[in-house]
């Protein structure tokens, strides 16, 4: 495997490869170059140059609908706890892209990720002046991006990811030691099939003979259609619900029943992996799981007044946060929302606006975000009567929808990525 760019290189600091990133981005919206598409062979070619740094890895694989970056995140914590070296790679950012990258529980710094990216520039680049049309996406540049910090940091375990399916994914060019289905529900229906047993066709694409699997509770028609391929594939399968059991809500430091769930995944990974005698294992699971943080999602940053940030952009995100805040006593529940265009919009407010009685709106990122006054113009018609303030900048309505708060309330910062990445460091104690 290469060493990754020495100082002086062409790239030679974070904003130099986030533009190299965003780039490659950009290319990927052109669709004369070939570039909107998933497929193997170009990540494939990519770490062939790069001499292979994922053959060097102990890899845990996770896709799903839903749930996928928490899980990683607690199996990171347990195998941390465990006194293990951990890679882990998970998207999207919310503030800044070394937050993609982690290794041993922190980010990775400015300074790796460049020279990273550095190094596989002119890899990327060749690959693309040779065939404009096969040539590596923005997602696999990031996926041999991560292998590679991973390879040079000699970690003991990587843990990936998947961004989008997972058959053709960029992260299923490896070879890993468990894998694991979180979830299955309809989405990206244009690119992944329109029903449940079609999705979960793509998303158990990461099967691999032999390589045990662990599952979420999967409706029954996506159940069916990843027992069909690990039938085929000779993989044994745990399924939460059926072969290990969701972990207490006192065992683990997060809201709601499904951040549980994800937790119990992450356990019974980390438990086929092996090498981890029943006493150690719930030992260190314990510790890890008390311990894990999971920036963005359902993340309980204070309380007096409680104060929760969550990337939640879908109708089943939406459900999954209303249950979590439930569990918070709270007199009041504030709201502070942003959501994308193209959202099923009327879902995420019937989850969200039951029991809200103040509602902020405002429009985090301007090319993507509905108009804040289109948002508050809908959640007006959706619940008459209820309180709702318009302030188009965000991060003004972030300070404002926190002075707004009585010690007993809630505030909720909610409905996109980009909003959640916003309000996390300013409203963070």
């Amino acid at each position: 495997m290469p060493q990754l760019a020495p100082p002086g290189s062409a790239i030679q600091s974070l904003e130099d490869a986030s533009s190299y990133l965003e780039g490659l981005i950009n290319l990927e919206r052109r669709p004369e170059l070939g570039q909107a598409r998933l497929g193997l062979r170009p990540i494939r070619r990519l770490l062939e140059r790069l001499d292979g740094p994922e053959r060097a890895l102990s890899i845990l694989h996770v896709a799903g609908s839903k749930g996928k970056g928490s899980t990683c995140l607690f199996a990171e914590s347990i195998l941390r706890a465990a006194g293990e070296r951990v890679g882990t790679f998970t998207s999207p950012h919310l503030v800044c892209w070394t937050e993609r990258f982690r290794v041993d529980g922190r980010e990775v710094e400015p300074d790796r990720l460049a020279a990273a990216v550095d190094t596989l520039r002119p890899h990327v680049d060749a690959l693309r002046a040779e065939d404009p049309a096969e040539a590596p996406t923005f997602f696999d540049a990031t996926t041999a991006a991560a292998l590679l910090l991973f390879a040079e940091a000699r970690v003991d375990r990587a843990i990936l990811e998947v961004g989008l399916g997972g058959r053709l994914d960029s992260t299923n060019a490896v070879n890993p030691a468990v894998t694991c289905i979180t979830s299955i529900e309809l989405e990206h229906t244009d690119k992944l099939g329109e029903t449940l047993a079609e999705i979960a066709g793509e998303k158990a694409g990461i099967l691999k003979a032999g390589v045990p699997c662990v599952t979420g509770r999967l409706p029954a028609e996506a159940e069916a259609a990843v027992e069909r391929r690990a039938g085929e594939l000779g993989v044994p399968l745990l399924r939460l619900g059926v072969d290990f059991e969701p972990v207490s809500a006192e065992a683990v430091c997060v809201l709601g029943a499904a951040q549980r769930d994800n937790a119990a995944l992450a356990r019974a990974m980390v438990a086929a992996l092996g090498g981890y005698a029943p006493e150690r294992l719930d030992e260190v699971s314990d510790r890890g799981l008390r311990t894990a943080r999971l920036p963005g999602r359902v993340e309980l940053l204070a309380r007096e007044p409680w104060i929760v940030v969550d990337g939640a952009h879908t109708r089943a995100s939406a459900r999954v946060l209303a249950e979590a805040l439930g569990e918070l006593p709270a007199k009041r529940r504030h709201l502070l929302l942003s959501v994308s265009g193209g959202k099923d919009l009327a879902a995420i407010l019937d989850a969200l606006l039951q029991g809200a009685t103040r509602v902020t709106v405002t429009c985090s990122e301007l090319r993507r975000s509905l108009p804040a006054a289109e948002l508050g113009a809908r959640i007006r018609a959706a619940a008459p009567g209820l309180d709702v303030v318009v302030i188009d900048d965000p991060h003004q309505a972030v300070r404002a929808a926190r002075a707004a708060l009585a010690p007993d309330d809630l505030l909720c910062a909610t409905g996109s990525i980009y909003l959640a990445g916003i309000a996390r460091p300013l409203l963070h104690p």
